[in-house]
């Protein structure tokens, strides 16, 4: 069985990926800069010229950028261990990077 996670990037709460950063490790200035990475993004939607008002983004790993695949990978790290089957995971966007 497949399962996609197309829309997946988008639900990726910022707290709980800081957490398990830090959990596998990652602290101080690479935490710092990650966490700053995250936060304080904003998104409006736009339709035929007409602006809604800007909302923050509390989750979603930032797409088109080099690190989110990997920010992806380290968040459904664990998913493996929880599931009684043979699993693999991969995120392709990283894939044109190397």
């Amino acid at each position: 069985m497949i399962m996609d996670f197309s829309k997946a990037f988008d639900k990726v709460p910022h707290n709980r990926l800081l957490f398990k950063l830090e959990s596998y490790g990652i602290r101080d200035d690479v935490l710092l800069w990650i966490r700053a990475f995250l936060e304080n993004r904003q998104q409006c939607v736009v339709i035929d010229s007409e602006r809604s008002d800007f909302a923050p983004v509390l989750s979603s790993v930032p797409q088109g950028s080099v690190i989110g695949p990997v920010l992806f990978l380290a968040y459904i790290n664990d998913l493996p261990g929880n599931i009684k089957s043979k699993v693999q995971l991969f995120a392709d966007a990283i894939l044109s990077f190397i």
